[in-house]
């Protein structure tokens, strides 16, 4: 049972080592790095669609957790751990709950955030 909890919520599965020279490091850190930019770059649209339209202060929780999973993918650029993991499942559901209000009841003519 502790081996499960310590899989399950302390393990760390991957870290950054400047010095290791493999594909999957050397991808994984940059692509974590560039998803983490992405995710900022939502979070700043939609903060600047919330400036202009000022339809709910909802959309600003909304920029706000684009910008956490965005954090959360800058930190996994250096290490993945399960605590990580349940953090960014945690934001992602925050995610997807706000994405389907805001498309529903704010902005039902967006396509994409």
């Amino acid at each position: 049972m502790n081996d499960l909890t310590s899989i399950l919520f302390r393990n760390v599965w991957w870290q950054y080592d400047v010095t290791d020279t493999s594909w999957f490091s050397i991808v994984y850190h940059w692509f974590n790095i560039a998803e983490g930019v992405a995710w900022v770059v939502f979070a700043i649209l939609v903060l600047m669609r919330f400036l202009q339209h000022r339809k709910s202060k909802l959309e600003l929780w909304y920029a706000f957790t684009f910008l956490l999973f965005g954090i959360t993918d800058f930190r996994e650029a250096w290490q993945q751990s399960s605590p990580l993991i349940w953090i960014k499942l945690l934001i992602l559901i925050a995610l997807l709950w706000l994405r389907k209000v805001m498309l529903t009841k704010l902005y039902p003519e967006a396509k994409l955030f």
